[in-house]
């Protein structure tokens, strides 16, 4: 299932031209079950903000949910929904509906690459860098790349947040990252901190994961360092995701 509307219409090759060759503008991406999405706010909330920042003025949430809604139509109750605004100076708003996503079905294994996305706070649409160590990742036998600064410092995997699990619990990778719609949706459902992690430390955390929209996974290994997977750790943190409420999109 491809499903594309731009500005609530189907899209021509004129309105999709600046999407493809100017490359400029930001998106967040959701899961909607049942015509409802977790964190609904924190999205609406992502794109006003990215907006205002990348454009000089903000994006009524209304608008955006009309617009989900109106690309759902009447035949779609589950899917995996991005919202993208893009455009050199006047953005347009295109929502593409898919198929829902599942999250992976093993432990992630993770390649550790010195990169840093640029204005990593907005979620982008310059996504080569991240795109380009995943594939390297991958053919170097991992299953993604974790982005770390020059000196070691981890920062984000490529389109997730990393937590560690310690002694005193739930640990997030302190840096210049994005801050996510999932993890911010545990920091309210689960006692947490954040630190500064080195790769030079990985040994001192007994497990690690990562979270996106898609849901929660384990990793199992970061370079040579590996991770014996904490089930029961991974149960309370799927646990604290499932009683995230689910927000009507209309």
């Amino acid at each position: 299932m491809l499903r594309i509307e731009i500005d609530g219409n189907p899209p021509t090759a004129a309105q999709l031209a600046p999407a493809v060759l100017a490359n400029y503008g930001h998106f967040t991406a959701m899961q909607v079950r049942d015509r409802r999405v977790r964190g609904l706010d924190l999205h609406l909330r992502r794109l006003d903000a990215a907006n205002r920042e990348l454009y000089g003025t903000g994006l009524d949430g209304d608008r955006v949910r009309g617009l989900i809604s109106h690309a759902l139509a009447d035949d779609v109750r589950d899917a995996a929904v991005r919202v993208v605004v893009f455009g050199p100076t006047s953005p347009s708003v295109l929502v593409g509906v898919r198929a829902p996503s599942t999250p992976p079905a093993h432990p992630q294994r993770l390649m550790s690459v010195d990169y840093r996305r640029p204005l990593p706070h907005v979620k982008h649409l310059g996504g080569f860098g991240q795109t380009h160590h995943g594939i390297r990742a991958v053919a170097a036998g991992f299953d993604d790349a974790l982005l770390t600064t020059s000196d070691g410092v981890v920062v984000e995997g490529t389109i997730a947040n990393i937590g560690f699990l310690d002694d005193t619990g739930i640990v997030w990778a302190e840096a210049d990252w994005l801050h996510g719609i999932t993890m911010q949706l545990l920091e309210r459902q689960l006692p947490s901190r954040r630190a500064v992690v080195r790769l030079a430390d990985l040994r001192s955390y007994r497990g690690a994961f990562l979270t996106n929209s898609i849901g929660v996974v384990a990793v199992s290994r970061i370079d040579d360092v590996e991770y014996e997977v904490d089930d029961a750790a991974l149960t309370r943190l799927q646990a604290g995701y499932d009683a995230v409420p689910w927000d009507a999109v209309e």
